[in-house]
């Protein structure tokens, strides 16, 4: 089997496909979801508190990127648009269509946790230190590589459980639209051949749009460990 040459990865072609990242996942427009719904009790009884959560959790994207600023000070330029002009506006567009669409089915709105706990102060006071900045980007990428997967497998799940009950709207306007973002970004470490050794973990590849559980997001987004019903 032929080997695959491995792609040379620049700075300039990251910025470049960070760029093209914004152009090819803007954020979902509220006008463009279908909110119909058939049977809303039955719907808000089911997975009313499973939208309230990924509602929350996409909502708290905001706390993410405050942390993630305040951990990697030193982080450059393209990532910093990455944080702040790809990602976040994406996931707090999800976060606004799920509450939007939870308090349709008669529930409150969602009270995300936006304020950056104290540790998180603490830790940041030291991120100017190498070795607080390497531990504090390694954590980052395994627990957001863990809780995107998390993301996606809820998303299928739930989009199943609202395909079965004939919520047809929904489904194809509010949690494919969102579940085929969720999987479109990620981060590729230690990329070897960067031409700035040292800047290769921070570079920033497309995975295909299929909302495959396995395509995930290293970033730091935290989620609740909620049971999302079959």
């Amino acid at each position: 089997m032929a080997t695959v040459p491995r792609q040379h990865i620049t700075q300039q072609k990251i910025a470049e496909h960070v760029q093209r990242l914004g152009e090819l996942y803007p954020p979902i427009p509220l006008d463009s979801v279908d909110r119909t719904i058939k049977r809303p009790s039955l719907v808000a009884k089911r997975f009313g508190h499973v939208i309230d959560y990924l509602a929350r959790v996409e909502l708290e994207v905001d706390r993410n990127v405050l942390e993630l600023l305040i951990l990697l000070p030193e982080v450059d330029e393209t990532n910093k648009t990455f944080y702040a002009d790809v990602w976040q506006p994406q996931e707090i567009q999800h976060g606004l269509i799920l509450d939007r669409l939870q308090q349709d089915l008669g529930r409150t709105a969602a009270k995300p946790q936006l304020e950056v706990s104290f540790g998180i102060k603490i830790l940041g006071a030291l991120a100017h230190l190498r070795p607080i900045q390497d531990i504090a980007k390694l954590m980052y990428f395994l627990t957001g590589a863990s809780t995107e997967r998390q993301a996606v497998l809820a998303y299928n799940k739930i989009n199943k459980g609202i395909q079965e009950l004939g919520e047809t709207a929904i489904s194809e306007t509010i949690i494919t639209p969102i579940k085929q973002q969720e999987p479109a970004l990620r981060l590729l470490p230690d990329v070897g051949n960067c031409d700035d050794p040292g800047q290769g973990d921070q570079a920033v590849a497309a995975l295909p749009d299929q909302g495959d559980a396995g395509e995930v997001l290293p970033h730091g987004r935290h989620e609740p460990d909620e049971a999302i019903p079959g």
